[in-house]
């Protein structure tokens, strides 16, 4: 270990399969990501503790299941005493500067009122432009408002960092209807053109630009920061040139890619067909869920290049803020960690983007370590979580964790100790989001996942070993009677400190 406690930067992309990376076999320019794995560890069965983005992150700062931290779904805040008492402020309070960059989703943006928080459209312009935080345990923020392209961004004074920067020139508008300026046949596409907004003013190259300026100016050691990049969510609208990266004719299409609902749970069916619950002014947006309608193989392909030329583009930037801290003489003592929120289907099983089917491209999540002290080339295909992340950054620095911490320190295993069976992930439905309530549990070993309805008791099983593409779900096969016992077990193995279910405060 290198002297003194190290730094730590967390990078994050939202949205992001376990296997868009070089070094997973698929057809996407990496190099530096791909780089990052062969100097440190990366680990291949890295799950998401919820697989859309509020629960998700919450989790990843609290170092709690979102049925604790009470960010059970979308729509819902993170409380800011528990988020105060996630790695940042447990960090923060040991003597550690802590900084925050990009999008963070902490809170909920488009809300039926407003709500007092900084991520809160209504409210972001309580905010004044000296606004730097403190926010969620970081002593210093900058933020952009919801980060996706369906969604402009706010002209000020609503907003937040971002935002005010883009609009500072006084061409936002022009810059707006770059956003959506489309060049290029995508075959109709659902959501998906070739943006012409110049890649300078793009939200992912702000985020690194913003990242390296803090790392140059503003902190002290030792720091954590959490850089977070939006991409590669939908819509797909990747910037020429990085749009044109990845030809569709050369991208890897999904080995399978039929909806074969008459094979799974009743609620996959349910949640691709039911209505949101409510009156109209309190349903979430169906974007959300994969309200896509089965796409060709043309139309994927090119949904896949633009998403591939997303992830790119956030590799390109990678790079930037790696070589910024060999240049700053910063690498040696700071802890690199690249991971994402959850993933998309992105095409497996006929579906696109994410909703309560926890195939491995929306629950498995790339994960990677470097650093002083961690081993370069290493492979680990325990099963882990996102979740683990705080305990681990508390570890390295020799810090105590300011609340109950579900995940563990993934120190243990990056140094070759012990082992991990499991990992657990969750997710509780609103009728107002999802058209059906849900209550489910997944479990994710070596070898099978569970996924469990609690409310109707139905579910789905899987031989990932034998299967790997989630073909034949086995929950009522007689044979697998014994492990699906197993994993139930698993699954009633959560610590049973749950609290009460809250309503959404909006649309995430």
């Amino acid at each position: 270990m290198a002297h003194g406690r190290p730094n730590i930067v967390l990078i994050t992309s939202d949205q992001q399969r376990g296997d868009c990376f070089g070094f997973e076999g698929r057809k996407v320019k990496t190099p530096h990501l791909d780089a990052l794995a062969r100097d440190g560890t990366r680990f291949s069965a890295c799950i998401c503790p919820s697989v859309v983005c509020q629960p998700a992150r919450a989790s990843i700062l609290t170092g709690q299941l979102p049925l604790t931290h009470g960010v059970h779904d979308n729509g819902i805040d993170l409380s800011p005493e528990t988020g105060e008492r996630g790695f940042a402020g447990s960090l923060a309070r040991a003597g550690y500067d802590t900084a925050f960059i990009g999008k963070a989703h902490f809170s909920t943006y488009h809300t039926f009122k407003p709500t007092g928080t900084p991520e809160c459209v209504a409210s972001s312009a309580d905010f004044g432009a000296d606004w730097y935080g403190p926010y969620m345990g970081f002593s210093h923020v900058e933020l952009m408002l919801v980060g996706h392209n369906w969604f402009l961004p706010e002209r000020p004074p609503r907003g937040q960092h971002y935002e005010r920067w883009f609009y500072a020139d006084g061409h936002g508008d022009e810059k707006n209807a770059l956003y959506r300026a489309n060049a290029g046949d995508t075959a109709d596409a659902a959501q998906c053109w070739h943006s012409q907004l110049p890649v300078a003013w793009h939200n992912t190259t702000w985020t690194a630009d913003r990242a390296i300026d803090w790392l140059k100016r503003e902190h002290h050691d030792p720091f954590c920061l959490w850089v977070s990049f939006p991409d590669p969510h939908h819509p797909f609208d990747c910037p020429e040139p990085w749009s044109r990266l990845h030809h569709p004719d050369a991208v890897d299409l999904p080995p399978y890619r039929t909806r074969d609902l008459e094979n799974r749970p009743w609620w996959h069916r349910a949640a691709l067909e039911s209505e949101p619950a409510g009156a109209p002014e309190r349903t979430a947006v169906r974007k959300s869920f994969s309200r896509i309608a089965p796409q060709s193989d043309r139309q994927l392909r090119e949904i896949i290049a633009n998403t591939y030329g997303m992830v790119a583009l956030i590799d390109h930037n990678v790079g930037r803020i790696l070589i910024a801290l060999d240049e700053l003489g910063l690498a040696e003592n700071t802890i690199v960690i690249f991971t994402a929120d959850h993933g998309d289907w992105l095409g497996d099983h006929g579906l696109i983007l994410k909703g309560p089917m926890p195939y491995e491209g929306l629950l498995r999540v790339g994960l990677i370590v470097r650093g002083p002290g961690i081993p370069k080339g290493k492979l680990i295909d325990d099963p882990v979580s996102t979740l683990d992340l705080g305990a681990t950054f508390l570890d390295y620095a020799g810090v105590p964790a300011l609340q109950t911490q579900h995940g563990r320190s993934l120190r243990p295993l990056i140094e070759g100790r012990g082992s991990r069976d499991f990992a657990l992930s969750e997710w509780e439905l609103h009728p107002q989001r999802a058209g059906v309530a849900l209550s489910l549990r997944t479990v994710r070993t070596k070898t099978h996942k569970l996924t469990l309805d609690l409310r109707s008791g139905d579910g789905e099983l899987y031989d990932l070993g034998r299967d790997p593409f989630e073909r034949d779900n086995c929950f009522a096969d007689p044979g697998f009677a014994r492990i699906r016992a197993e994993l139930t077990d698993m699954i009633r193995s959560r610590p049973k400190d749950e609290g009460p279910l809250r309503e959404p405060v909006g649309m995430a």
